[in-house]
């Protein structure tokens, strides 16, 4: 699975490392909303929500969906600023259509909307249509989506205001801490892209990301087989702290591509049983189940939502699911009449950090 950015003809100035605090804001509540995909900040997400003022904490969970299981595009600016209000202000400028698209893409789950080209805002079917996947994701995923087509505007002002209200209870001590290995990540980058080019800067971001032999496309490591174009705005990539193991891409129809990556590896698993690891790796061999498995790192899913997101029969998904089940790899969570499953982080991990960045990507 690979998502390829076409950079044919594109100058090598194009091809642009730079920081953004909105995007580093993003993978803090990224983390505060998942902290087990991130246990070495585990006590830093926990310090944070025992800090958070109730109301506060409150506006992050009614608007996790913008960055829980995937980010919403337009949190990953394509031309960073130097300061979080510069970007918001950005944020600002995006017409409601193209901000509503994208919040609903992340609340109702990455891939699963599609409008055909309507509009939410002003197509009655595709209103329906969102709202019905909303609220098969959940009540809380359902007021979010109706709130946001009935007043996008008062939705976007109250979401700047919660990014702000961020700011100020625990973007700013971290961003003055991170922004330093930023900037040294940034360094090495743009040397490498100056000195020997495009291909020798991507080989430093990540093993999951190359140039293709012709050097005409940028090559991701995704979960879905995907394709984009880096016309005249170019492609930006992005460090980040706290968004590690990650690797976001933004990439859909209308938005520059962007990749945010980490700028550091996970410390090394700690040794499990070869007994362990076989049963583990041979339930891992069948490529759909490790496509389910990813999929799974985004958030707990049910059979049909993953039957219908890989256009599989859910008789071949149960039965996948169950050969992970029986690996210790997947916990189900009934919910009302819907049963979720949801990745065993802490299993995945013993096998590898290799596996674990796989997946999590």
């Amino acid at each position: 699975m690979t998502l390829r950015i076409d950079i044919g003809g594109l100058p090598s100035e194009r091809v642009r490392f730079a920081a953004s605090p909105l995007a580093e804001l993003t993978a803090m509540l990224h983390v505060l909303a998942e902290p087990a995909h991130h246990p070495q900040l585990a006590g830093w997400a926990a310090e944070v929500w025992a800090g958070l003022r109730p109301e506060l904490a409150e506006r992050l969970r009614e608007a996790e969906f913008l960055w829980r299981s995937s980010q919403a595009d337009f949190l990953i600016p394509a031309r960073p600023r130097p300061t979080l209000a510069e970007e918001l202000d950005e944020v600002d400028r995006i017409d409601d259509e193209m901000y509503v698209t994208a919040a609903l893409v992340t609340t109702c789950g990455s891939n699963r909307v599609r409008f055909a080209g309507a509009s939410p805002l002003t197509d009655t079917a595709a209103r329906e249509r969102a709202l019905d996947v909303a609220q098969a994701r959940g009540a809380l995923q359902e007021a979010f989506a109706e709130r946001l087509l009935a007043d996008p505007a008062a939705v976007r002002a109250r979401v700047r205001h919660t990014l702000e209200q961020c700011a100020e209870a625990f973007f700013d001590a971290a961003w003055a801490d991170v922004a330093v290995r930023l900037a040294t990540d940034l360094r090495l980058k743009n040397d490498l892209l100056r000195r020997q080019g495009v291909a020798a800067a991507l080989a430093s971001v990540s093993g999951a990301v190359t140039l293709s032999p012709d050097g005409d496309r940028i090559i991701v490591d995704k979960v879905q087989d995907k394709a984009t174009a880096a016309r005249g705005a170019g492609v930006t990539f992005i460090p980040s702290v706290f968004g590690r193991p990650h690797l976001v891409a933004v990439h859909a129809p209308g938005w520059h591509p962007v990749v945010q990556y980490p700028v550091a590896e996970p410390s090394p698993a700690e040794p499990v049983s070869l007994e362990t690891v076989t049963h583990r790796l041979e339930a891992l061999a069948h490529p759909v189940r490790l496509r389910l498995l990813r999929t799974l790192a985004r958030g707990p899913h049910t059979t049909a939502e993953l039957a219908h997101f890989w256009e599989l029969s859910r008789p071949e998904v149960s039965r996948h699911l169950a050969v992970l089940r029986r690996a210790g790899l997947l916990t189900p969570r009934r919910h009302g009449r819907y049963v979720r499953y949801t990745l065993n982080l802490p299993d995945l991990t013993a096998l590898g950090t290799d596996l674990l960045a796989a997946v999590l990507r």
